[in-house]
């Protein structure tokens, strides 16, 4: 068994190291976002589900606390450690996304769920996004690989990966690692020209696959009506999220006054910005984005004073990721972007969501501890 005065001592080391700052900016996000799930999902839980109140509230606080209790395993572990889990966890990871396709939950139209006995509707990409970071960004600083291999193998690697997310279809979450995986290999200096080659081929595919490719239309349809609000039935979530926004004005209509959460399916996850400026106004969502932005500054501050390059790598892949999911969030929320279902790290509502964003901030917290000599 383990002694008492052992766990003292792990702790104490574990709470000496860590940068304090990054991590008391995460423990307000997620405390931010237990409180928001309690103010938004309650009415939810009685109208819908005829049970207790506060069902999916108690459901985001096991989440929370299982998000926690990763991030403190993967902010222990040494930095060797680390990198050679992750890229166990990313091929475990790897092997889940492939077998959605045949053993996946099907829901409106895409299959990109795995039921598990602990944890019903996981969804794969959200746990693999953060090992991909480690794994790409190891390939990139492997010193006895020719430069061009380097790029072949994580083109490879991306392409792979993400040619399962478009089979599911989730076209989001396509883009968001293909974002990723260009921060990545820009940062790791190559060519401009070669970056844009790939990303014109990309968006050629993707544009073929939306005209022609009957299985997304969808795509089509919400591309359409985002430009022209009169076609198709896809402006629905984003104008109530919009009319939401705007009826809460500054201050917002004060606790459990709102109605986005009652009219729009699944407004606790993909539309809770939206939820949150209509009851506490938008000067609290700027509130939030300040705290996301001093995250963000914080890290990319420790990033300027880390040498080692794979260190780097990671960490500017890892805050990259979570800038990006928000700004698309938050972009869809007040109609910027076409609708996509990207949660909000650390605040919205949903067990893979909140793991992925926990192993994330804890891959952070590792890379950004003070280092013993």
């Amino acid at each position: 068994m383990i002694s008492d005065s052992f766990l003292y001592k792990f702790y104490y080391q574990w709470w000496k190291n860590i940068d304090k700052s990054i991590f008391f900016i995460i423990s307000l996000l997620f405390i931010i976002g237990l409180f928001f799930s309690l103010v938004s999902t309650s009415l939810i839980a009685s109208d819908k589900l005829d049970t207790n109140s506060y069902f999916f509230f108690f459901k985001h606080l096991v989440y929370v606390v299982l998000g926690i209790f990763i991030l403190f395993v993967f902010s222990s572990f040494k930095e060797e450690q680390l990198i050679k889990y992750s890229i166990v966890l990313f091929f475990v990871s790897l092997i889940a996304l492939v077998l959605v396709p045949i053993l996946g939950v099907e829901v409106k139209g895409s299959k990109r769920w795995i039921d598990l006995f602990f944890l019903p509707r996981f969804q794969p990409i959200e746990v693999l996004k953060p090992f991909l970071i480690v794994f790409l960004s190891t390939i990139l600083c492997t010193e006895k690989t020719n430069l061009m291999i380097k790029y072949i193998l994580t083109t490879l690697t991306i392409s792979i990966i993400s040619l399962l997310l478009i089979v599911q279809p989730d076209i989001g979450q396509t883009l968001l690692i293909v974002f990723s995986w260009s921060v990545l290999i820009f940062t790791s200096g190559i060519n401009i020209f070669i970056l844009l080659a790939f990303f014109c081929l990309a968006v050629i595919f993707l544009a073929y696959l939306i005209i022609y490719v009957p299985k997304f239309d969808y795509i089509q349809g919400r591309i359409l009506s985002f430009f022209n609000r009169e076609t198709g039935t896809h402006n629905f979530q984003s104008d109530k999220a919009i009319d939401s926004i705007t009826s809460g004005g500054f201050f917002g209509k004060g606790i459990g006054e709102g109605t986005l959460k009652n009219r729009v399916p699944e407004a606790h996850t993909d539309y809770i910005i939206s939820v949150i400026s209509e009851e506490f106004g938008v000067v609290a969502i700027m509130l939030i984005l300040l705290l996301f932005l001093i995250f963000i500054y914080m890290v990319f501050k420790k990033i300027s004073f880390e040498t080692d390059d794979k260190t780097k790598l990671i960490l500017i892949g890892s805050i990259s990721l979570i800038l990006m999911q928000a700004t698309i969030h938050v972009g869809v929320n007040i109609r910027l972007f076409p609708t996509t279902g990207m949660t909000l790290p650390f605040l919205s509502y949903g067990g893979s969501s909140i793991i992925s964003t926990s192993i994330l901030a804890g891959i952070i917290l590792n890379l950004t501890k003070r280092k013993i000599n």
